[in-house]
């Protein structure tokens, strides 16, 4: 259950990974930065909303604490993700990467964090697996 709960973080990070160049590199030019990173926020989180739905059948979880291990498990992971990516590929700040987190900045990654962790649960809920 725990590898199959972390092949589809692996399918989601790598979505998100692609959506959010595609949305940097298209969107930057039309909306600046930081209204392009909260737009992204929004088109990732269905993004992994989709992936999960999908992929929460798969893992076979069966109880509401797995559902909620699993979200725990995929949020550790995308933290360290977006940590790491941004400090070693895009040499970010840690200013500029804590930023994305900062409502009193526009950072709205937290909320995209919150949703990611919720949606194992909420997918099973919603599909009718628990």
């Amino acid at each position: 259950m725990i590898l199959r709960a972390f092949l589809v973080w692996v399918v989601i990070a790598a979505a998100e990974a692609f959506q959010g160049s595609l949305w940097v590199r298209f969107l930057n030019c039309r909306a600046r930065d930081r209204r392009a990173r909260q737009i992204g926020v929004f088109c990732g989180s269905g993004l992994l909303l989709a992936i999960a739905w999908f992929g929460v059948p798969w893992i076979g979880a069966d109880t509401e604490l797995r559902m909620v291990g699993i979200g725990l498990l995929w949020l550790a992971l995308m933290l360290t993700f977006h940590l790491a990516f941004g400090r070693l590929v895009l040499q970010a700040s840690w200013d500029r990467i804590i930023s994305d987190f900062d409502l009193r900045r526009g950072g709205l990654l937290g909320i995209g964090m919150l949703i990611l962790c919720a949606a194992p649960l909420l997918v099973a809920k919603l599909r009718g697996l628990l």
